[in-house]
């Protein structure tokens, strides 16, 4: 078995449940499209990643998607216990190094996941920040509960705060290159993956 597993949480893809912030600049089937993108994005960056993956979608396992993974679905009543859950499952199957990612990273790539398990190799976890001050990929080599337990979630301070907690019961970590994730349009705009979705607009 590989030792190495990479968790990809996936929202599923449905009309008027994905990216709403975005959809209230945009509309609701705009902001599907948009995030239908980042998913197909998400699943090219990790496709030939020599490690194991998990596949965790929001509601139901849709089949067509990283047909070659293990596909489930989230459990828990927030993202941190989603998460926590979710490492923990790997961790009880075995896998030594872990890191989780979701599916609206416009610039997410091979090489980013790829240096995020080499520093595995010399810490205890590894964080990728987002410009929101939140964290786009976390990653550890065992469960430590205070990454997930009792944060405030979708703030400006949760990466700060996570490493506080770590730095005070002397827990090592990197971060990797920060990168943006698309919520509103104005991130959309700066974004990559922008004359992608003006293609697509003006061919259809």
């Amino acid at each position: 078995m590989n030792k190495n597993l990479l968790i990809v949480f996936v929202k599923n893809i449905k009309l008027g449940k994905v990216k709403t912030r975005l959809a209230k600049t945009i509309g609701n089937q705009e902001a599907f499209a948009i995030y239908k993108i980042l998913v197909d994005k998400t699943e090219e960056a990790t496709k030939h990643l020599p490690v194991d993956k998990h596949i965790y979608f929001s509601d139901e396992i849709i089949s067509t998607k990283w047909p070659n993974d293990f596909k489930t679905v989230q459990k828990g009543v927030d993202l941190g216990e989603r998460m926590k859950n979710a490492f923990k499952d790997g961790f009880d199957k075995g896998y030594k190094n872990i890191i989780l990612i979701g599916s609206d990273l416009p610039d997410i790539s091979e090489s980013i996941l790829t240096n995020a398990f080499e520093i595995l190799k010399t810490n205890d976890t590894v964080f990728g920040p987002a410009e929101d001050g939140g964290y786009y990929l976390v990653g550890m080599k065992q469960l430590y509960n205070c990454v997930f337990d009792n944060k405030a979630w979708s703030t400006a301070s949760l990466l700060h705060d996570t490493i506080q907690e770590l730095k005070s019961e002397n827990n090592s970590f990197e971060l990797l290159e920060m990168l943006n994730d698309i919520d509103t349009f104005e991130d959309l705009k700066t974004s990559t993956i922008y004359k992608t979705y003006l293609h697509d607009k003006i061919n259809n």
